[in-house]
């Protein structure tokens, strides 16, 4: 029974990709931006607690119903093969329960925070129960992706003040399109069992322009994280890790000059330094204040 037991909590906790963190840094960057911004370098602690464990947990649960969603997709992609529902380790109906409780957590979080956050909840859940099937109807998925990875901001700024200013839609504009960016390149690495499968991502539609439309996607990142420090007006510190984080767009774009699977997938796991850069620089320019 034990056996059994840890098993379970093995493929559920493979299941829920809590095995690899990257995708929770890079979800969870923004949201720190937007605390920190909000916050102006002082996060209310609860604010800060929640915000990060609702992060944690709602790309979990993200992961769960994007499994589920692609159950018959997934033994036919060699990335995704040995996923555990595709594998047969789990069910479909449990990563749902897995899915419901995991969904439940968070929403039990969000009470502890103010009734507008807990209206934008709905809508964060919303996004990431239905992100999983829009590769089936659009062919910008990564962009939904965006929309729903990005919600994590006006919720952070919600949260703390309260209210939704100017600022917030300007960064969280950006963060889409950061999503949008980085998820492409990881469709490229996919893109040849995508097509055979007649699964649609921004990797096939942009076909042989795909480096040069992230590339002014990135320029436009750039200019929306600069417009975010001049409405704050900040410091030089903070314009300093825009400037380090072009260096890293344009590193990103020699990762992928040749379509190369492996230096795409190189490419997006070094957004994880991307977004800490960002906020390194939010850190210091409030923290020396």
């Amino acid at each position: 029974m034990n056996e059994h037991i840890k098993d379970r909590a093995r493929q559920y906790w493979l299941l829920a990709r809590f095995d690899r963190p990257i995708g929770t840094l890079i979800l969870l960057w923004p949201a720190l931006w937007a605390l920190w911004v909000a916050s102006e370098g002082k996060p209310d602690i609860t604010v800060l607690i929640v915000i990060c464990l609702g992060v944690v947990l709602m790309r979990a649960a993200g992961c769960v119903i994007n499994d589920y969603a692609d159950r018959d997709f997934d033994p036919h992609v060699a990335r995704t093969q040995q996923r555990p529902i595709a594998a047969g380790r789990v069910k479909p109906k449990e990563a749902l329960i897995v899915f419901i409780v995991l969904c439940l957590s968070a929403f039990a979080l969000v009470w502890l925070l103010n009734i507008y956050t807990v209206m934008l909840s709905f809508v964060a859940a919303f996004l990431a129960a239905s992100y999983p099937f829009m590769k089936r109807y659009t062919q910008l998925p990564q962009a939904y992706l965006g929309i729903a990875f990005g919600w994590a901001v006006p919720m952070a700024f919600s949260a703390q003040l309260n209210s939704i200013p100017i600022v917030a839609w300007v960064m969280y504009a950006a963060v889409v399109l950061w999503a949008l960016v980085y998820d492409t390149m990881y469709a490229m690495v996919d893109k040849d069992d995508d097509l055979k499968i007649g699964i649609k991502s921004t990797a096939i539609l942009f076909g042989g322009y795909d480096r040069h439309i992230m590339a002014i996607l990135q320029l436009i990142i750039l200019m929306l994280l600069v417009a975010v420090g001049q409405l704050q007006q900040l410091s030089v510190l903070y314009f300093s890790s825009v400037l380090i984080a072009g260096g890293l767009s344009a590193y990103q774009q020699k990762l992928i000059f040749h379509r190369d699977k492996t230096l795409c997938f190189k490419a997006f796991l070094n957004n994880n330094w991307f977004g800490l850069v960002i906020f390194v620089g939010l850190f210091l320019d409030y923290g020396l204040r």
